[in-house]
């Protein structure tokens, strides 16, 4: 569904990104893992289209989505939930997941999809007119990840959906992303939780320094004693 071939990043002079290949197959749960600073947030902004990229190829569903504006990147059938869950906190709780589907021209099937997300976020139904900024962090992770699937994707992108959140929070947002791949979305999962990911996954990829330098299913990863004693404490 989506390859990679050695995409090179940059931050001005500093590569964040050096080369990296991989491939996430449709129906697939993928993960990233790798230390803060090892370039898993900068690799879905590429995809994003909110970092281009100074060399290398982005491929989706066959078609060159290489340096591809935003918008036509969700158009393809990617959608980003991004680091910090970045709602529109002025605006209401419809109002953020109406933005998710600011490309859709089906307006009677938005309102079904709409009605789909209450249903599957219930403290969303409650909360639809209140302003996204006044919610729980656990709340605006939920309003986050229904904003992302207005727009129908067929690949979705999580950057650190457990940052910030309480123990308990962490698990049902952990739920709810096991729940969309289940549904038939193909899911590219980027988190520090390493165990949590790998349990999850079906293959993962290590970041370190821009590099991936290792790869595998997530149960291989987990045994590795490399990963063991830098990410899953020993």
């Amino acid at each position: 569904m989506l390859e990679i071939r050695d995409m090179v990043c940059a931050y001005g002079s500093v590569a964040a990104l050096k080369g990296i290949s991989l491939d996430v197959k449709a129906g697939q749960l993928v993960a990233l893992i790798g230390a803060n600073g090892a370039g898993k947030s900068t690799t879905l902004r590429a995809i994003s289209g909110l970092v281009p990229p100074s060399a290398g190829s982005l491929t989706f569903e066959g078609q060159d989505i290489t340096g591809a504006r935003p918008p036509r990147v969700l158009a393809s059938g990617i959608a980003h939930c991004p680091e910090g869950r970045r709602v529109f906190p002025h605006m209401s709780v419809e109002e953020n997941l109406n933005m998710g589907a600011y490309l859709r021209r089906d307006a009677s099937e938005v309102a079904g999809d709409r009605e789909r997300i209450y249903a599957d976020f219930p403290r969303l139904a409650e909360r639809r007119q209140q302003a996204a900024g006044t919610l729980s962090g656990g709340e605006q992770q939920m309003l986050a990840i229904g904003r992302a699937m207005m727009s129908r994707p067929r690949l979705i992108m999580f950057d650190e959906p457990s940052l910030g959140l309480a123990p308990n929070i962490v698990e049902q947002t952990f739920a709810i992303i096991r729940r969309i791949r289940a549904a038939g979305t193909t899911v590219l999962l980027v988190e520090q939780n390493a165990f949590a990911a790998l349990g999850m996954c079906d293959h993962a990829y290590l970041l370190e320094g821009g590099r991936i330098v290792l790869s595998g299913p997530g149960t291989e990863l987990i045994a590795n004693q490399h990963v063991r004693k830098a990410y899953l404490g020993g």
